[in-house]
């Protein structure tokens, strides 16, 4: 017997909104519904509901999560397909064009619901920022799966889809605070796209006063993959229809080009510039005793800690019920698991309740496999006034070798609201480069 799910199709009549249901056979796959906006943004940058209009009945972030898995999305890998009738596209033009527009999604977490908020509590009666970045993961990919197939009717079993996290290029949080019991909507839509990329700029909004304030936005990068070799696959080309679609498009493409810069730029590949030199000469004579008349009595700044003492730790066993529907380990709670840990650091660092407020670049470069041993090391790197900014390297550890493998970096900026916050200073060359690397992103 079939299981059938249900998602909701939001139909637009004069700012008034009407829903219906719509039944989906999960055996076939997943059709993703089309929703319209009748939301309107006024000179603040808020949305407005029509004073007729009510809330639809949107899908829950959970049920997108458990549907993509029931649906057998995961069974679409190499071991269901007949190798010899899988066959890529070679060129990019050889496949339909999506509209960006057609690319739109919104979903809801609802937090008014008890049950549900339970799961996104922390200790302090907030919201538990990891698990946003979990959701926010899961939903880019949502909306990556409807580019390439927006109907199940057009998905190709000789061109089978496996997307992957490539990149969480920034998350720029509003000063606006997260309430723990209103809920919050998730609209995204894939800005831009490239031969094998995509791009998803993803918005969180939740209700105050009658109005959908903005919480934060968010940009991540999906690759496609060939399900036989794992190198790339094309993606549909991005048409853009408007000034400003083309004008979000070139935004995207800058981006990119800059991210390509940044990459040639690292500290790995190219010397610290003259000014970083300066700085770090600098901050090593501040360390030295002068009355000693030697280099290797180091003496620490009032009011500062040494960069050794600002590290927290961590392993993980990774179990089968985090994988995502490429049968690894999901993205979104490898981001939760490191942003933990990175606020520990931070608090027990600053002997305070710090706040996240920017998420910058996070990379995952290689996938980690069911059953690994993942190694997080948290590294406060930088502070600036009240501000601090952590690194978190996660390894896959070899237990029969002992080897690591690095799989992901990830950045954080966090305010403590101190105006005495210690300063973190390097001893050795490697922590004056992850001094300069943090410096970095901190003023990115």
């Amino acid at each position: 017997m079939l299981k059938v799910i249900k998602f909701h199709v939001i139909v637009v009549r004069h700012a008034q909104f009407t829903c219906r249901g719509l039944e989906i056979d999960t055996a076939a796959g997943l059709k993703f519904s089309k929703y319209y906006r009748c939301l309107v943004k006024d000179r603040h940058g808020h949305r407005h509901c029509s004073a007729n209009a009510r809330e639809p009945d949107l899908p829950t972030i959970q049920q997108l999560r458990d549907q993509m898995i029931d649906a057998g999305i995961a069974a679409w890998g190499k071991k269901n397909f007949d190798k010899t009738k899988i066959c890529y596209p070679k060129r990019q033009d050889e496949l339909p064009p999506r509209k960006m527009k057609d690319t739109f999604q919104e979903v809801m977490i609802p937090l008014s619901d008890a049950a549900v908020r339970q799961k996104y509590l922390n200790v302090f009666v907030g919201i538990r920022f990891g698990r946003l970045l979990e959701d926010m993961d899961t939903f880019a990919g949502v909306v990556c799966f409807k580019y390439l197939v927006p109907h199940i009717s057009q998905m190709d079993p000789r061109r089978p889809v496996m997307m992957a996290t490539a990149l969480v290029d920034k998350i720029s949080l509003e000063k606006t605070p997260i309430a723990h019991d209103k809920d919050i909507k998730m609209l995204g839509y894939v800005s831009w796209c490239g031969s094998s990329s995509m791009e998803i700029t993803i918005n969180l909004e939740q209700e105050k006063n009658e109005s959908w304030n903005k919480l934060l936005e968010a940009r991540l990068l999906f690759v496609s993959r060939n399900v036989l070799t794992g190198g790339p696959a094309f993606v549909n080309p991005l048409q853009a229809e408007g000034l400003e679609e083309e004008k979000i498009m070139l935004m995207g493409e800058a981006r990119k080009k800059e991210r390509i810069s940044e990459g040639q730029e690292t500290l790995l590949k190219t010397p610290p510039n003259e000014q970083e030199r300066q700085l770090i000469h600098n901050t090593f004579l501040q360390t030295m005793d002068p009355k000693s008349y030697t280099f290797r009595v180091r003496v620490k700044p009032d009011n500062s800690e040494w960069m050794e003492n600002a590290r927290l730790k961590n392993l993980i066993v990774c179990f089968p019920e985090q994988k995502n529907i490429n049968n690894k380990i999901f993205g979104g709670f490898l981001m939760r698991k490191a942003f933990e840990l990175a606020w520990v650091n931070a608090t027990l660092f600053s002997k305070t309740r710090p706040t996240v407020c920017v998420v910058d670049d996070i990379v995952f470069r290689r996938p980690v496999e069911i059953g690994s041993l993942l190694f997080l090391s948290s590294q406060i790197v930088y502070t600036e006034g009240s501000k601090m900014q952590v690194f978190v390297h996660a390894e896959v550890v070899n237990p029969k070798d002992g080897s690591h493998k690095t799989t992901n970096d990830f950045h954080f900026t966090f305010d403590t609201e101190l105006a005495d916050l210690k300063n973190v200073i390097p001893k050795t060359y490697a922590e004056s480069m992850l001094y300069l690397e943090g410096k970095r992103h901190f003023e990115s």
